[in-house]
């Protein structure tokens, strides 16, 4: 049973550091679950703190990757419309992976803010459209690009605990 549960925490461990870059793929949450497969082994025993600790830093991880971007949208002045049209770029940048997930959420933002100066507030007078556009649309992708870091260092800090006392405990 401990060789199941060692190679299923190992798919785990993968999925969750390729579900860092893939936003469909909650990347913490399986890595911390990989992890937790591998304790349930007869071969391995992590501490309570170990556990509560990884568990609580997938889950912030988690949800930061979901509050950031928008936040730095929002930071940046954009509006809901870039944020919107970020969430978008993401969903069609998987088709386009690995670039597309980086470039087609700024586009993304970028395009629904200019669709927010020209055709909403169509009737303002403001020079600074399209650079207000383009700003907003920078704090758009800074916050996505902090969300993939933040949660690529917690699961490869996971894939770390994982493989040391795998190899500890085998050797």
């Amino acid at each position: 049973m401990d060789i199941v549960l060692i190679i299923l925490g190992s798919i785990l461990i993968i999925a969750g550091i390729i579900g860092c870059i893939l936003p469909v793929i909650p990347g913490p949450p399986l890595s911390f679950a990989g992890l937790l497969l591998l304790h349930f082994t007869s071969i391995v025993n992590f501490s309570t703190f170990t556990l509560i600790f990884t568990a609580s830093a997938a889950l912030i991880a988690t949800i930061l990757d979901y509050v950031v971007p928008a936040w730095g949208t929002k930071k940046a002045g954009g509006t809901k419309w870039g944020i919107r049209g970020s969430g978008i770029g993401v969903i069609i940048g998987l088709f386009f992976a690995p670039l597309g997930i980086f470039i087609f959420p700024f586009l993304g933002a970028l395009i629904g803010e200019l669709f927010y100066h020209y055709q909403i507030r169509k009737n303002v007078k403001d020079p600074d459209k399209f650079s207000k556009s383009l700003v907003a649309s920078l704090g758009s992708f800074l916050g996505l690009i902090f969300g993939i870091v933040l949660k690529l260092a917690v699961s490869c800090f996971i894939a770390f605990l994982f493989i040391k006392e795998l190899i500890i405990a085998l050797f």
